[in-house]
């Protein structure tokens, strides 16, 4: 009986551990390139032979019947071998197709799956009645901060309130005022002392002629008595 810690059980389990392991998309995917690679490889290798094969039968066609046959019957078989190398290349081609797909599918599922885990826990700390309230809580201060605006801006008239009908009725008083003197002015005659003013005046103009005559008589009696 095998002891636990033999090293053929431990290489057992390693075995057996490795062949349980899942391969990831990638690893499938890395592994299938390589057989694609190596698949090339071999077609191309035999494609080679193919031409040798039909170089040999073409030399060979006049002259030796049997060898161009055998080179015939070769290249025939490595052609077969192509055909089948293709047809895995197919395959594995589109296995390939189908696990990216299948991966980005899965990638695409997890990320979605994440957001609305994001979301879902996002949304676990709100309810509809609080997101109203707060909303209400927000017109409420804007209103607020509105009304502030409209009170700063408000002129200050240190405690005097004018009214706008008052300031129309005291206006219209000033313009009845200022028509009634006006109208006082034109029919007032002038003061009597004003009039009796003007018409002395008007009677002791004297005409410049006689001024200029009484001149000219004074300074011949100052040279007379210069004399």
């Amino acid at each position: 009986m095998l002891h636990l810690s033999h090293p053929l059980l431990h290489s057992m389990n390693l075995f057996f551990s490795k062949a349980k392991a899942k391969p990831s998309p990638k690893d499938a995917i890395v592994r299938l390139r390589e057989t694609l690679n190596m698949l090339e490889k071999r077609e191309n290798h035999l494609q080679m032979k193919i031409d040798d094969e039909l170089q040999t039968a073409k030399q060979n066609a006049t002259k030796n019947k049997r060898v161009a046959m055998q080179a015939l019957k070769r290249k025939n078989h490595y052609e077969n071998q192509i055909d089948k190398i293709s047809g895995a290349r197919m395959t594995i081609e589109t296995q390939m197709m189908t696990i990216e797909n299948a991966n980005v599918n899965h990638e695409t599922m997890i990320a979605m799956r994440q957001g609305a885990e994001a979301m879902r826990s996002i949304h676990g700390a709100m309810d509809i009645n609080r997101v109203d309230e707060t909303m209400d809580q927000i017109r409420e201060q804007m209103d607020l901060a509105n009304e502030i605006s409209d009170a700063i801006s408000q002129p200050v008239n240190f405690g005097i309130e004018l009214d706008d009908d008052d300031l129309e009725h005291e206006l219209e008083e000033l313009e009845q005022e200022v028509l009634d003197s006006k109208l006082l002015g034109a029919e007032k005659p002038p003061p009597f002392e004003l009039v009796q003013n003007a018409q002395r005046t008007e009677h002791t103009k004297v005409p410049q002629a006689m001024l200029d005559d009484d001149e000219a008589e004074l300074a011949e009696l100052r040279a007379q008595m210069a004399i």
